[in-house]
C-alpha cells in the first residue's frame, strides 16, 4: 500500500511490517563479534538520509551511570553539580535533563534538595527497577518521567535473562502498561542494542511500545544504548553497528519522532563522542551524557565534549556558558578528590599547555598558531605553558609575561637576560639530573631573583 509520509512528505510504501521473530536459538552476531578477536566491521553498503532534528540537546546521566563506577557522590554534591549543569546549560535548557537514583534515604534527599532549587533545567528524571511499587515511588516524588530496562540483545535475553524473545517482550510491555497506569512517562533503556537482532526484536518491540503510547496518550520515550561501546558512525555500514542505520530505523520502521529518540553511548572503542554526533545527524533529539565522561569501564560520552559538538553543529552555544565546564573541572578535582587525566580535552590541566620550545614560539607570536580556539574567551582557561627542559627561550618569555600580565612594551623578549639566565639555570637543572617539571613557586623564585626583584 503506498502512504503519504508526513516526515518526508513522498509516497512511500509500507506493505512489509516487521513481526517479533521468535528464534530458539540466540543470535549473537559471531561474524562480528567472535570474542576472540576485535569485533568486525562490515559494510552492506546501503546508505541512509541525514535528518538533523530542528532542535537537538543533551541529556546528562553523571548521577545514575557516571555515579555507578566511582565513590557515590554526598547530596551536597550531587546539588552542586546539579546546579553547575544548569548553569552551564543556560536557559533554553540544551542539558534537558538529568537521571538520579530513588532508593536510598540519600538519593531521596538530594533529588528534594534539588527540587526545591526550583530550576526549570536539567528536569530531574529517574531509573528503577521497572515495577508497581518503584513507579508509585517515581509518582510520589513529584517526577514525570522514568528510566527502566528492557535489554534487547539475544546475549541479555537469552543468556541473562534466561528467556525468550516473546517471554522478554511480555515482560517490558507489561512493565510499561504499569507506568502508564502509575502516570508515569517510561523511558525504555534499550540496553545493547549494537548486538541486538534489529529487525527481529528491535522494530517489532518498538512498534508495539508506539502502539501502547498511544493508546495511552502518554509518550514514550526511546533510548537506544550502545552499552558496550560497539557502535560504529560511518555510512554503508551494517547492522546491528551502524548508527546511522539504528537512528533512521527507529523512525522510519518504527515512527519513533525525533524529540522521542535518545542516544546513549560508551566509549569502549575511542567512538563515543563521534556516535553521538552521528545520532544527531541522522535524527536524534537527545544525546545522553556525563560530566567528564564519567561512566561504566571506559566511561560515557563527555558532556563538555558535546557542548562543543553542539556549538560546532549550530553555529552557537544558544545561551549556554561554556566556562562553566572549568568550574565543574575544579569542583571535581578539590571539591570532590577526583583525578582528571591531564590530557584530558577541555578539563585536563594540560590540555592547552605545551612544553616544546618550538611550539612556544609560535604561541609568542600568536597563540592562534598553536591553540585550537581562545580558551581564555570560551573556557576561561588561558592559554600556557608548562616549564621543562624542552622550553627555550621562547618557552620561558611566554611563561614570564603571561605569569605577570607583562604586555606591549612590558613584555620580556626571548633574547633578553632575563630569559637568557633562566634557560642556563634550567638547562643546569635537566644536566644535574632532574626529571621533574619545574613547579610555579620555584621559577617564581629564580624570576624574582634574576630580576633584581624587578618581576
Amino acid at each position: 500500500m503506498l502512504e503519504l509520509s508526513n516526515k518526508t512528505n513522498l509516497l512511500e510504501e509500507n506493505d512489509y511490517k516487521y513481526s517479533l521473530q521468535d528464534v530458539d536459538e540466540p543470535n549473537l552476531y559471531r561474524e562480528f563479534y567472535s570474542y576472540d578477536d576485535v569485533p568486525r566491521v562490515a559494510f552492506n553498503h546501503r546508505r541512509v538520509p541525514m535528518n538533523m532534528p530542528q532542535d537537538i540537546w543533551i541529556t546528562d546521566t553523571s548521577l545514575r551511570d557516571g555515579q555507578q563506577s566511582v565513590e557515590p557522590y554526598s547530596v551536597e554534591q550531587i546539588v552542586n553539580l546539579y546546579k553547575l549543569m544548569s548553569k552551564l546549560g543556560g536557559p533554553y535548557g540544551i542539558i534537558r535533563q538529568t537521571e538520579m537514583f530513588v532508593y536510598s534515604k540519600k538519593d531521596r534527599e538530594a533529588i528534594s534538595k534539588c527540587q526545591e532549587l526550583g530550576l526549570k533545567f536539567p528536569e530531574i528524571t529517574t531509573w528503577i527497577r521497572a515495577n508497581k511499587e518503584d513507579f508509585k515511588l517515581v509518582k510520589d516524588l513529584g517526577i514525570r518521567e522514568t528510566g527502566i530496562l528492557v535489554s534487547c540483545s539475544d546475549y541479555h535475553i537469552f543468556k541473562k535473562l534466561k528467556m525468550s524473545r516473546k517471554q522478554a517482550l511480555d515482560t517490558y510491555l507489561a512493565a510499561v502498561a504499569q507506568a502508564f497506569e502509575a502516570g508515569v512517562m517510561p523511558r525504555c533503556h534499550l540496553e545493547d542494542i549494537t548486538r541486538a537482532d534489529f529487525y527481529g526484536f528491535v522494530v517489532p518491540f518498538v512498534n508495539e511500545l508506539m502502539k501502547m503510547s498511544n493508546d495511552a496518550g502518554i509518550p514514550v520515550r526511546i533510548r537506544a544504548c550502545d552499552t558496550m561501546g560497539y557502535g560504529v558512525p560511518y555510512p554503508e555500514v551494517a547492522l546491528p553497528r551502524s548508527v546511522p542505520g539504528i537512528i533512521y530505523g527507529l523512525q522510519h520502521f518504527s515512527d519513533v519522532p525525533s524529540e522521542m529518540l535518545e542516544w546513549h553511548g560508551h566509549n569502549d572503542f575511542y567512538k563515543a563522542v563521534t556516535n553521538a554526533s552521528t545520532a544527531w545527524l541522522y535524527g536524534a533529539s537527545a544525546v545522553n551524557c556525563s560530566l567528564l565522561g564519567i561512566g561504566e569501564r571506559t566511561g560515557n560520552v563527555p558532556l563538555e565534549a558535546m557542548i562543543m559538538e553542539y556549538a560546532s553543529l549550530r553555529g552557537s552555544f544558544d545561551g549556554m556558558e561554556p566556562a562553566v565546564i572549568t568550574e565543574i573541572a575544579e569542583y571535581f578535582k578539590k571539591e570532590m578528590g577526583y583525578d582528571i587525566p591531564v590530557m584530558t580535552p577541555f578539563v585536563g590541566r594540560n590540555f592547552n599547555v605545551t612544553r616544546a620550545g618550538i611550539h612556544a614560539d609560535g604561541l609568542l607570536k600568536d597563540e592562534e598558531i598553536y591553540n585550537i580556539f581562545n580558551t581564555e574567551k570560551i573556557l576561561n582557561r588561558p592559554v600556557s605553558v608548562l616549564l621543562g627542559k624542552t622550553s627555550g627561550l621562547a618557552g620561558i618569555a611566554y611563561w614570564i609575561n603571561q605569569n605577570y600580565n607583562l604586555k606591549g612594551e612590558n613584555a620580556v623578549d626571548k633574547r633578553s637576560d632575563l630569559v637568557v639566565k633562566m634557560k642556563e639555570w634550567i638547562d643546569k637543572e635537566y644536566e644535574d639530573g632532574r626529571q621533574t617539571s619545574l613547579s610555579n613557586d620555584e621559577i617564581e623564585e629564580k624570576v624574582t631573583e634574576f630580576s633584581g626583584g624587578k618581576l
